[in-house]
């Protein structure tokens, strides 16, 4: 019998394998991509380019950035005649993209992050110029405002990826999104609607810490858990059965190969890490692959892409168990 085959497609993209390298301090540096592709990784993601860094560059160097936070302000629009290219932000990322695509013979996502209706658009342009496969709508926004209500927040995200779409034109487009919005089932096919052909769950938030000794709130990066991959399963098995024409990728949790299956037989498109690959290196990609492909044979099963959705909230008995009905189970659990 032979091997189970690990290819499929994400995004119209060709991949050797569901096991994506999302974006990280590794995937910035060309030597460490070049070995998470030896590793058997189907896509990279790189590190996000963040809007804010472009532009307090570009201010800095029209000599108006002691004008200091009365731009926070300017919520509406990009500010006007500020130019994006030629700073170091950008031109570094722009030559990540060219160097990883060239370097790369797996699919290279670049991510992006805006801060302004605008931002998103001119910068998306900017990535696809660049030579990007495909382009991840990096959505780590914490809605404080209290003006704005759980629609606007999300009427906002879709906003977003209908610019975007109509400046990128076909470049495949993916959303990653916060596990927080207040009703996923319906937020999804308005995701596909808008123009977006992948749903990232979840995007990790990094609370703030407190320095007890220093009395400043710092930035603390802590790496994710298997703990956490129970929500994205959750949420891949309804919205794959729901929106099927809308692709899932599940990230957060994903350590190991059982991880990878559990995140494909639900109905995920791709399984998406990070964290594993930070701990233990990219070679770790390699043995989640090894376990993906042995239970694959061990269960008959001829191709990845034969498994998935296999156990999505359609095709499991009860349906219920992705629903409130698990949370009573799991409280009996415990002894």
């Amino acid at each position: 019998m032979s091997a189970p085959q690990l290819s499929t497609t994400y995004m119209g993209l060709d991949l050797v394998s569901p096991v994506v390298a999302s974006a990280g301090p590794f995937n910035r540096r060309l030597d460490k991509l070049i070995e998470i592709e030896a590793s058997g990784a189907g896509a990279v993601v790189l590190p996000s380019l963040f809007a804010e860094e472009i532009e307090a560059e570009a201010l800095a160097a029209d000599s108006v950035l002691d004008t200091g936070d009365a731009f926070a302000e300017f919520d509406s629009a990009p500010l006007a005649g500020l130019s994006v290219s030629g700073t170091a932000s950008a031109d570094r990322y722009v030559e990540l993209v060219g160097d990883a695509a060239e370097a790369l013979s797996i699919p290279v996502i670049a991510s992006l992050n805006g801060a302004r209706p605008g931002d998103w658009a001119r910068y998306g342009r900017l990535l696809s110029d660049a030579g990007a496969d495909g382009l991840e709508l990096n959505l780590y926004d914490v809605a404080a405002d209290p003006a704005l209500t759980a629609a606007d927040v999300e009427d906002r995200h879709l906003a977003v990826v209908a610019e975007v779409r109509e400046a990128v034109g076909g470049l495949p487009l993916a959303l990653k999104i916060s596990p927080y919005l207040s009703s996923l089932a319906n937020f999804a096919p308005r995701a596909r609607a808008a123009g977006a052909d992948a749903l990232v769950l979840f995007n990790r938030f990094y609370g703030p810490d407190i320095d007890l000794e220093e009395l400043t709130v710092t930035p603390r990066l802590v790496l994710s858990t298997r703990a956490e991959l129970p929500l994205r399963l959750r949420w891949a098995g309804i919205l794959a059965a729901q929106c099927p024409d809308l692709q899932i990728a599940v990230t957060g949790g994903v350590h190991g190969g059982a991880d990878v299956v559990k995140s494909l037989i639900v109905g995920a498109r791709v399984a998406c890490t990070t964290s594993a690959v930070l701990d233990e290196g990219p070679g770790v990609i390699a043995t989640m692959l090894d376990r993906l492909r042995d239970w694959l044979a061990a269960r008959g099963y001829g191709s990845v892409d034969q498994l998935r959705g296999a156990m999505d909230a359609h095709s499991v008995d009860d349906p219920a168990a992705f629903e409130r009905a698990q949370y009573v189970k799991v409280l009996h659990t415990w002894s």
